[in-house]
């Protein structure tokens, strides 16, 4: 039996997030790639204390939480803690980071629609600071 909270999963055709977006290791696995209704789907696996820069998205982005226990934050506003079953709505434009806790992998389905205009604008890194200041 697996520990969705402790194991990584690697699937095939999974991809490490590139370092230049992502403090630590995370592992992408796009599911709906390029298609008519011009929204994409991926599957994101972060490991522990994991977390993505600075961002956001043209045509804003959902998040739906699959496994384990991970922060969302928005610039300016508090971090909130995410748990399995937790979805995350986030309009365009809105700049946030997400991420693992310290203790927990973090998997959430990443739903990007009006991937036309862009995915995403990538911005500076959370710091471990920002980041410790994110755990209750």
């Amino acid at each position: 039996m697996s520990n969705p909270t402790n194991t990584p999963q690697s699937p095939a055709g999974t991809k490490r997030g590139p370092a230049e977006y992502f403090t630590g290791t995370a592992w992408v696995t796009m599911l709906v790639g390029a298609n008519p209704t011009d929204c994409t789907v991926g599957d994101v696996t972060f490991e522990p204390g994991a977390r993505n820069n600075w961002h956001s998205h043209p045509a804003g982005q959902i998040l739906v939480v699959t496994a384990g226990r991970g922060y969302y934050q928005e610039q300016g506003q508090p971090a909130r803690l995410l748990r399995a079953g937790d979805a995350v709505s986030i309009a365009p434009g809105v700049v946030h980071w997400h991420g693992a806790t310290a203790d927990s992998l973090f998997t959430h389905l990443a739903i990007n629609p009006g991937v036309g205009r862009g995915v995403a604008d990538w911005q500076q890194p959370v710091t471990d600071e920002e980041y410790r200041a994110a755990h209750p």
